[in-house]
């Protein structure tokens, strides 16, 4: 039986930027979209759109990890709403007024 992630209704199609580790190469069999900086060549984030697409997952652990730490734990069946939460505040810090136009945009359609 395959080992599949947890799953989030709007998450497939998403594109994920990780490095080159080989955990990370079954995201596409996910249906997910990855791209990756290869670290051993002096690569750590990449601009094709003009938002530099670092490859942060770390580091939004990282960030996760202490944004939860004062909670002392949350229940299982709560995490997606605190990911979404963490996700949208951290995209609304890294992007600021690009991604108001975005949320506008989506609530309109």
């Amino acid at each position: 039986m395959p080992c599949d992630p947890p799953h989030h209704r709007d998450a497939k199609g998403t594109l994920i930027h990780t490095d080159e580790y080989d955990i990370y190469a079954r995201l596409e069999n996910w249906g997910y979209g990855h791209k990756t900086v290869c670290h051993a060549h002096g690569e750590y984030a990449r601009d094709d759109d003009g938002f530099c697409e670092v490859n942060s997952i770390e580091g939004f652990w990282s960030l996760l990890r202490s944004w939860l730490r004062p909670h002392r734990g949350i229940a299982q069946e709560k995490l997606p709403a605190y990911l979404g939460f963490f996700q949208f505040i951290h995209n609304a810090r890294q992007r600021g007024k690009a991604l108001l136009g975005a949320l506008i945009a989506a609530l309109v359609t």
